[in-house]
């Protein structure tokens, strides 16, 4: 509010990157208690089938004994935690490499994980050695920029609040996004590898406003208390292949959450859990079933993975 005070209005890139920056550095948003809850929070079925997914292609790859795992945006480590338990009972024992600036998720990532290396930016991954990457629900934060027409959208002061300066048909891009795509391409063709991008969005380039707030697991204004919420946009799936495809990688993808879950096996592996533990054979059900119907998150959320010319493509796509 001082800045917009002081120095006018700022854009809309501008206005996610300032808030976001403040929100993720100052609290953990994640579960019961926060704004939001991922699929790896949900049910550790997700986070083991994305590792046995890595595992698959790896193996398919010649098995290099010098791989690394990565994750961007990793939360609490409760992905990584359960998909490097599948792969170490595969006979991989990669070392973990979190690309993450949040103070506090990386002291929770530390003490769920134990020996982790941190980085604040994807290029700052060590450059010598194949990748198996995991992006889940990493692109929608970054900062979007809306046009409306030939116009770019601000967000302004006006009186006592804040509004946007202009409405319409909006277009959205964002250089943040094709940025990190492209930086994690050009990785994943010099040293080799695979990552699996899982986001919610369209799997083809559209027009439309999709900036969105949460907080407290409800939809909030995306003006309303800057910085405590957390503000993200609908990936345009499309648009992250070509950005792939034009540092020389492959894609493969998107498809659906639901369907890649349903061809990975997790109807088999919720059986598997609910016979080991009758008990909460309906918890278990019910988060199969939030991860994979149509009208919960099996839809909206799309996977597409971007790998090396040499690395053949993951399983489910």
């Amino acid at each position: 509010m001082e800045r917009l005070r002081s120095q006018g209005p700022m854009t809309v890139e501008a206005y996610m990157e300032a808030c976001n920056t403040y929100y993720y550095a100052t609290r953990d948003p994640l579960g019961a208690g926060g704004d939001f809850t991922t699929a790896p929070e949900i049910s550790q079925m997700f986070g083991e089938l994305v590792g046995a997914a890595l595992t698959d292609v790896w193996r398919r790859a010649g098995a290099p004994a010098n791989v690394r795992y990565v994750e961007l945006g990793p939360g609490r480590g409760t992905l990584a935690s359960d998909a490097l338990r599948v792969m170490r009972s595969a006979g991989l024992s990669p070392p973990v490499h979190l690309v993450e600036t949040s103070p506090t998720l990386r002291q929770a990532q530390a003490a769920l994980l134990g020996d982790v290396t941190h980085h604040d930016a994807i290029g700052d991954l060590p450059g010598d050695s194949p990748l198996l990457v995991v992006a889940n629900e990493f692109l929608d934060a970054l900062p979007i920029r809306q046009h409306v027409g030939s116009a770019e959208r601000h967000v302004e002061w006006i009186g006592t609040g804040l509004a946007f300066d202009r409405d319409g048909e909006i277009v959205e891009t964002s250089p943040a996004r094709d940025e990190a795509v492209r930086a994690l391409s050009e990785g994943l063709v010099a040293l080799g590898g695979v990552a699996l991008v899982i986001d919610y969005g369209h799997a083809r380039s559209a027009r439309g406003d999709t900036l969105q707030a949460v907080r407290s697991h409800r939809f909030a204004p995306v003006l309303d208390s800057p910085g405590e919420n957390d503000l993200t946009s609908h990936v345009d799936f499309q648009r992250v292949g070509e950005v792939a495809q034009d540092a020389g990688a492959f894609v493969a993808g998107p498809v659906e959450q639901g369907a890649w879950l349903e061809r990975l096996g997790i109807q088999a592996r919720a059986r598997a859990l609910a016979n080991a533990s009758p008990a909460r054979a309906g918890e278990i059900e019910a988060a199969r079933a939030r991860l994979c119907r149509p009208d919960q998150m099996g839809s909206l959320f799309k996977v597409l993975a971007i790998h090396s010319p040499e690395w053949p493509k993951p399983a489910g796509l």
